[in-house]
Formats: C-alpha cells, sequence, structure tokens
C-alpha cells in the first residue's frame, strides 16, 4: 500500500500502518491492541535498522504535528511519504502467512524432539532392565 500523502489526513493512515506492520513482525502489541506508532518505536525501534529508525520516528512526530492544522500545512508531505514507503518495503517482505507457519512449525519441530528424548530415555530404560 505504498502511495503518495496528498494531505496531512493520510499521515495518520500511514503511521498506523506501519505501527500495525511492526507489531505484526516484531510483537509488542497484545492481541486487539493498536498502539500508535510512538509507543511502537520505543517497544520495539531497537530491531529496526538505524537508517529506518530515523525514518519511522520522523513518521511518529509528523503523526502528532498532523493533529494540529497549522503544523500541519507545514509537514514535508513527500519527505513522509518515502519514508513510509522505505518502512513498508522493509517490514512487508514476511507476511503474517509465513510468520504463522515459522511458529507452526517450530512448535512441530519442539514436539518432534521432545518425543524423541522420550524414546530414547524408553530405550534406555528398557536396555538398564534387561528386557531389550
Amino acid at each position: 500500500m505504498t502511495r503518495q500523502a496528498t494531505s496531512p489526513d493520510d499521515i495518520r493512515d500511514m503511521a498506523d500502518e506501519v505501527a500495525r506492520l511492526i507489531a505484526a513482525r516484531f510483537g509488542g502489541a497484545r492481541r486487539g491492541e493498536r498502539p500508535p506508532l510512538g509507543v511502537m518505536l520505543r517497544r520495539r525501534g531497537g530491531a529496526l535498522p538505524r537508517r529506518l529508525r530515523k525514518q519511522a520516528w520522523m513518521l511518529a512526530q509528523a503523526d502528532q504535528q498532523s493533529a494540529q492544522p497549522k503544523i500541519a500545512r507545514q509537514l514535508d508531505l513527500s519527505r513522509l511519504s518515502r519514508a513510509h514507503q522505505a518502512l513498508i518495503a522493509h517490514l512487508q517482505p514476511l507476511g503474517e502467512f509465513s510468520r504463522w507457519q515459522g511458529r507452526a512449525l517450530g512448535f512441530a519441530a519442539s514436539v518432534a524432539f521432545g518425543l524423541l528424548v522420550l524414546a530414547a530415555a524408553v530405550i534406555w530404560i528398557m536396555l538398564r532392565r534387561g528386557y531389550l
């Protein structure tokens, strides 16, 4: 959803989208919670590369300033649009499905490892008692 900001009202949508993607990729938000971008950057901003972190803070500050109409008209919309596009390009490649798939695969691997350890323990006990 890369787009150009045409008015200060678009800044809020851009910041919310980036905050949602940070929460989906790095965590930091409870289920059903939709914290603003500034809060997400305080919680998980360190996971972003430094260059993108600066752009994210710029977008979060612009999000707060866009609530004031006189200040909102002075914001550089093209620079904010470029920052939004860079953040989206970094955060989107791993979608929610692949993250869910990775968690499911990790869970299955831990269950398989547990069963393997259990089988080894059972075989060891059977050998010690002379059943095998």
